[in-house]
């Protein structure tokens, strides 16, 4: 009896350190089987506010695939971040904590293409890659540009193709159609993405010409970027047009998108590089629903279908 006690209250405290560090689960875990028993997985239904419900609903495991990942995924599930707040790519449902859109319905995908059940916690941008160095996560899929700066800490496995975009203020009070009209503008972006790349790029060519320089603010996440503009303090907000085009769409918001050509990169979902077992096993499910259509449904019930790759490529971020 007090073997057994013992036993309960280690597993407790592991289970209290995983879930700590700031993040906020948003999926129900899964427990692993008791000893000599052999786990018979039933796997997770998508949330009902989620538009690919149906989609997801519909998948079956490939046993190939299945047999091939990590053990781990048995016991422990599928460990995903992501950040909430990215409108159609991570929002949240009408709980307040249950993590939908095109991310969270992916990952929703790959774990039942694996049979595996699924986690998805919601951090802020800086902290998912060392969350997933540190073990804390299986991967990381967050809108996340693969770039060869990123590379050096994880491996991507590339999903969607996507632009940049500019959110500024209905109407245009600050007449700016493109990035040659940011310079001696304030532009709020998210600290460490993409955009803070772009901001910064663009601010150097604004000093190459001799032109004012580019204030960037830099912000944890989207919204709070996006106050910058609704609020005044920025003229412009740099994001995924994706993401630009849905807040625009948005009456009480009050904004526009703008499109900033050229800007096509591949988005990543991120492991640790040495986790080759998982890798392989998340670039098979995704090429799995790519040929058997589901992946397109997937884009298709959010409106994204604009963003498909044809396969899954590894590290295709140049």
């Amino acid at each position: 009896m007090k073997i057994r006690t013992i036993t309960a209250l280690a597993a407790g405290a592991l289970l209290a350190a995983t879930t700590a560090c700031g993040a906020q689960s948003l999926d129900g875990g899964t427990a692993a089987p008791a000893d000599g028993e052999t786990a018979a997985v039933t796997l997770d239904q998508a949330p009902t506010e989620e538009k690919a419900a149906d989609v997801i609903n519909a998948i079956t495991p490939d046993k190939d695939l299945a047999a091939k990942a990590p053990a781990r995924l048995k016991s422990q599930g599928l460990k995903v971040v992501t950040s909430v707040g990215y409108p159609p790519m991570e929002v949240y449902a009408s709980d307040g904590k249950t993590a939908i859109g095109f991310d969270p319905a992916l990952a929703r995908a790959i774990a039942r293409k694996l049979g595996a059940k699924v986690t998805i916690a919601d951090e802020e941008f800086n902290s998912q890659i060392p969350g997933v160095l540190t073990g804390r996560y299986d991967f990381v899929i967050s809108s996340m540009s693969d770039t060869p700066e990123r590379q050096t800490q994880v491996t991507f496995v590339d999903y969607v193709q996507a632009g940049a975009g500019m959110l500024i203020k209905k109407g245009n009070p600050a007449k700016i159609s493109g990035p040659a009209d940011l310079c001696g503008k304030t532009v709020s972006v998210v600290d460490n993405g993409s955009s803070m790349e772009l901001a910064e790029k663009y601010d150097a060519d604004c000093k190459k010409d001799g032109k004012p320089a580019v204030n960037v603010l830099k912000f944890p996440g989207d919204q709070e970027a996006l106050i910058q503009v609704t609020g005044g303090r920025a003229q412009a907000t740099i994001t995924d047009y994706v993401v630009a085009a849905s807040k625009a769409a948005d009456p009480k918001l009050e904004v526009e998108a703008l499109s900033l050509d050229g800007t096509e990169s591949p988005w990543g979902i991120g492991m640790k590089p040495d986790d080759k077992q998982l890798i392989d096993s998340v670039k098979g499910a995704l090429d799995s629903l790519i040929a058997s259509g589901e992946y397109a449904n997937l884009l298709k019930a959010w409106n994204l279908d604009k963003l498909a790759v044809q396969s899954a490529v590894i590290n295709g971020g140049k």
